[in-house]
């Protein structure tokens, strides 16, 4: 069935050929709602297994098999795709496959027939599912309306990670690639050491944020007003009333896949602005957030299945914008794959470390200074790139060559040499250009727009993206 050709004023036409590949999400709860289908039947626990092996094998080998997607809808067709409702009807349907997903593995966990290494399957099939449903909650917790806000709580339910509604609205879009972010990995920090900080660091900034909020209100803090409290609350009532159905032995298995869920989302975070930095203004604030200050990818599977959260740059600039029209940047920083090959590496700190600290590093030019670096590593770091030169395989168009010694690289003094000091303060501006974000809604929309710095360059909201045939 051939997607509708959408038109604007002016006679421009455009069809979305990726249309009904957007429902490549809910193949990952309906795969565990089938691999439960078939142990059932077969009495073979591999079958909890199909759903982890479609998500971090398939996924991977489809993304590396197929050319990267880098259209973009024209701005002129964005209203109209915007309105059809047909995407949402995509991110709406994940909520109740998930659900039924969830019940379906507590029934099998409390039916006692699991051997140990289905239950492990099991643990891993509903909680993959989860995870990725907190991508469809993230997806929905951004829009306006007051259904996708409430879908986007129910979703968080299943992983105990409601107050990852206040902290990601109202703290990370704030402090993105700062080291004040629990939610921007560093680099050197490897991802065993970000999970703790971010998992406390996220749940101590979403109570501080609502709190705070409460109180300049007038309320009280501890009631249902309080989004955190209310998060909490519809998980409890979700796994008590589990429990109730299936015996309290199901609360082990709800909070294994719950850690097993939120993980992944935390392997996402640490992936999304890995070593990325703001830097300071003269006038002591941070930078306005720009395309460079978010690791981006085109390949294609993995944005299907997940809302394109790998175009994230125009996500930081666009909070509200749907995920059928955000857009890729040319002055984005590439990973070298998609989220679902990179989590794997995520969690194996030397594979990561090899694939991405010389990414960060040729970013910024050879300037450690210029990268949120990891406190613990820094020296290490500084001797390590001290008379580094980039791979030219890997280096930004753009970027400043790092000259041999550890003057080129600015690390003893703190500050960088004069070549990459005027770099650092053009702050990529003839390739970023006037990319500036400024969060000014109401909470629970998190509105951000987009202004124009007085540089006289293009504001990539018209000009930044990278063109899109039209047909």
């Amino acid at each position: 069935m051939a997607a509708p050709v959408l038109t604007a004023p002016g006679g421009i036409a455009w069809r979305d050929g990726k249309r009904y590949m957007w429902l490549t999400a809910i193949i990952v709860p309906l795969l565990a709602i089938v691999g439960y289908g078939l142990w059932h039947r077969t009495g073979l626990g591999v079958h909890w297994w199909i759903t982890p092996l479609f998500v971090f094998v398939l996924v991977p080998l489809l993304d590396i098999s197929t050319p990267a997607d880098s259209v973009n809808p024209p701005e002129e067709i964005r209203a109209a795709l915007e309105a059809d409702r047909f995407y949402r009807r995509c991110t709406y349907l994940y909520l109740p496959l998930a659900g039924i997903g969830l019940v379906l593995g507590a029934a099998a966990w409390a039916g006692g027939e699991l051997s140990p290494a289905s239950r492990i399957g099991a643990v891993v099939s509903v909680g993959t599912v989860t995870g990725v449903g907190i991508t469809t909650a993230h997806e929905l917790g951004h829009k306006r309306g007051r259904l996708e806000r409430w879908l986007a709580r129910l979703m968080l339910a299943p992983t105990c990670y409601g107050h990852f509604y206040v902290e990601h609205n109202r703290g990370h879009h704030v402090r993105v690639a700062t080291s004040a972010d629990p939610a921007s990995a560093r680099l050197g920090e490897s991802f065993w050491r970000f999970w703790p900080r971010t998992v406390v660091g996220s749940l101590r900034s979403a109570w501080s944020l609502e709190s705070r909020r409460l109180r300049l209100r007038g309320a009280r803090v501890v009631s249902l007003r309080n989004e955190v409290l209310l998060g909490w609350l519809l998980t409890a009532v979700l796994f008590g009333s589990l429990a109730a159905a299936f015996g309290p032995s199901v609360l082990v298995f709800l909070a294994a896949q719950a850690v097993f869920g939120f993980t992944l989302l935390e392997g996402v975070n640490y992936i999304e602005h890995y070593g990325l930095a703001r830097a300071h203004t003269p006038e002591g604030r941070y930078e306005p957030v720009t395309p460079r200050h978010s690791w981006n990818s085109d390949a294609v599977t993995s944005n299907l299945a997940l809302y394109q959260l790998q175009r994230h740059s125009d996500h930081h600039a666009h909070p509200t914008r749907r995920y059928q029209v955000l857009r890729s940047f040319e002055e984005s920083p590439q990973l070298p794959a998609g989220y679902a090959t990179l989590l794997l590496a995520a969690y194996l700190p030397p594979v990561w470390f090899r694939l991405m600290d010389d990414r960060v590093v040729a970013h910024y030019g050879g300037d450690l200074c210029r990268a949120n670096v990891h406190p613990p590593r820094r020296r290490a770091l500084q001797a390590r790139y001290r008379a580094y030169r980039i791979p030219s395989h890997i280096a930004p168009a753009g970027a400043v060559r790092a000259r041999d010694g550890a003057a080129g690289m600015g690390v003893r003094d703190g500050s960088p040499p004069e070549a990459d000091r005027d770099g650092a303060a053009a702050g990529g501006r003839e390739s970023v250009g006037a990319f500036a974000v400024e969060l000014a809604a109401p909470f629970g929309s998190a509105e951000a727009r987009v202004t124009s710095r007085a540089t006289g360059d293009a504001d990539p909201a018209e000009a930044g993206p990278r063109d899109s045939p039209r047909s």
